[in-house]
């Protein structure tokens, strides 16, 4: 059997490191992309069945060069500045990575003329405020964008849609919500708790949790779950559609550190850091994985309460 080829950019990363463990677990050879400078400790225990290359997205020259030496089945494009609260920090360097970025892996791979699926990675930010804001939503949702993330992706995800209808490219999209697990940067919420409960139970910050906004309610899954979407997407993804990947649930984000503080065996009280509000937040998102079960037999089998246990685990060995 012919094994199939899967390049992911943005493999040392968060989602890239259990994309690359799914796909090698399916048989697939899989090469990876990473910037200079990168660590590449989340690959280093399956770093010796990896083909890796140095690559800067932004360099259109080079994306070509790779792909066209590479020539995969599937490409799986994550490279992003992935943070939606540091995007208010780095504006434009998430506008030129996110957008300018995703146009040099579209134009890369508009010249390999086997490719079987280009799976752009979208994000449920570029949903941003509607109404009722409380509404189950689905991948005929109109974007209203209120982060310099959602505004790049959204923008990316329009370049990701002409490149299918204008050049044929076999574009599948990845609507995803929420993902959290192992591996993932303090940049964002449940890490950021896991991390300071495992210092406050290691004696290494005082037992009070830093914490923002804890009222807004998110569509969470576990990245292994997620990681799984991408695949069965690029499978089974129909060329030019929208897939949202979600639980199909919105929790608070209270109910998220409840759930940890419950988990740690510390005595712990929380204190609000003004400087973890955000400019402009969504009070809720919750998707319908609706479409992504009918099409490719995506569903979430991992819990919220193992997903939690999980992140706790990794902090606490890390720390």
């Amino acid at each position: 059997m012919i094994r199939r080829t899967a390049l992911i950019t943005g493999i040392a990363g968060f989602a890239g490191s259990w994309l690359a463990e799914e796909l090698l677990s399916e048989g697939y050879r899989v090469f990876g992309t990473f910037l200079p400078n990168e660590s590449l400790n989340n690959i280093r225990p399956i770093q010796k069945q990896l083909s890796l290359a140095k690559l800067d997205i932004l360099d259109t020259s080079a994306c070509r060069k790779l792909v066209a030496a590479v020539k995969p089945d599937h490409i799986f494009h994550l490279a992003a500045i992935a943070s939606v609260g540091r995007s208010f920090e780095l504006e434009q360097v998430t506008f030129r990575v996110n957008f300018d970025g995703t146009l040099s892996m579209l134009e890369a791979a508009r010249q390999h003329a086997r490719l079987k699926s280009f799976l752009f990675i979208g994000s449920a930010d570029s949903y941003g405020t509607f109404q009722p804001p409380t509404k189950l939503l689905t991948e005929r949702q109109c974007f209203n964008p209120i982060s310099p993330y959602g505004i790049a992706k959204s923008a990316a995800e329009y370049a990701s849609r002409y490149y299918h209808r204008a050049h044929g490219l076999p574009v599948v999209i990845a609507r995803s919500f929420n993902h959290s697990g192992p591996r993932q940067t303090d940049n964002f919420v449940i890490p950021s708790f896991a991390k300071q409960i495992a210092m406050i139970e290691a004696g290494r910050q005082k037992p009070v949790l830093m914490v923002g906004d804890l009222s807004a309610k998110r569509d969470f899954s576990d990245v292994r779950d997620i990681v799984r979407g991408y695949r069965l997407l690029a499978q089974k993804g129909k060329p030019g559609e929208v897939y949202q990947l979600c639980s199909g649930k919105a929790v608070s984000i209270q109910h998220v550190l409840d759930m940890l503080i419950s988990i740690s065996h510390a005595d712990i009280s929380v204190k609000v850091d003004k400087q973890r509000l955000r400019k402009a937040d969504i009070p809720m998102l919750r998707g319908s994985h609706a479409k992504a079960t009918r099409d490719a037999n995506f569903s979430t089998r991992i819990p919220l309460r193992t997903t939690l246990m999980d992140t706790l685990a990794y902090w606490r060995e890390k720390i």
